[in-house]
């Protein structure tokens, strides 16, 4: 068996990556949720698919959670909070969603590679995860993937601390959480 370069190639660059990710701002996101009411996620493309899979592991916590533009979300208000993915943070419809969300009075969290842009600049929290998009060049310019792969695969992982977080503080184990799980596939 011969190893696979390519593999050890981006987990490599994710640990340099993962080194920037300011632990203060996962334990201020970790606070807003659970002061939250409700949680909304939010994401387009593949940071989209990436929210979604946060937003199933928040319900299998027991939050009481909804994907943005999903038929079944309700509107957002007051005491909820809104979790946006994007590496760009200029999004049109993220942004304009989280016009929304301020202006009813909820929180807003950002997962982004530009704090200074419209979504980071709104919120009341910013993770920035550092990587390159097929809009914007990152800081160091370049990535050993494709654009946008880094950001999202390093989002999943911030995403999922988060969940590791939520577990020990609640005093989840997998058990409960698999109890949510869904059981018509």
């Amino acid at each position: 068996m011969s190893r696979c370069e390519n593999v050890f190639a981006i987990l490599n660059e994710l640990q340099s990556n993962a080194e920037k990710i300011d632990q203060d701002q996962i334990l201020r996101l970790e606070k807003l949720i659970l002061s939250a009411n409700r949680i909304f996620i939010g994401g387009a493309g593949r940071s989209g698919f990436v929210g979604r899979a946060f937003a199933n592991r928040m319900m299998h916590l027991g939050y009481t959670v909804y994907f943005v533009g999903e038929p079944t979300t309700p509107s957002i208000q007051e005491g909820d909070l809104l979790i946006i993915g994007s590496g760009s943070g200029t999004t049109a419809s993220l942004v304009s969603n989280a016009g929304v969300a301020k202006k009813q009075g909820a929180k807003l969290a950002t997962v982004t590679m530009f704090p200074e842009h419209t979504i980071g600049a709104m919120s009341d929290v910013v993770i920035m995860i550092p990587g390159v998009t097929e809009k914007f060049a990152g800081e160091g310019g370049g990535s050993v993937q494709s654009s946008g792969s880094s950001f999202e695969e390093l989002t999943w992982i911030t995403y999922d601390a988060v969940v590791m977080d939520l577990m020990r503080i609640t005093k989840q184990n997998d058990s409960q959480l698999y109890a949510r799980h869904a059981n018509m596939e």
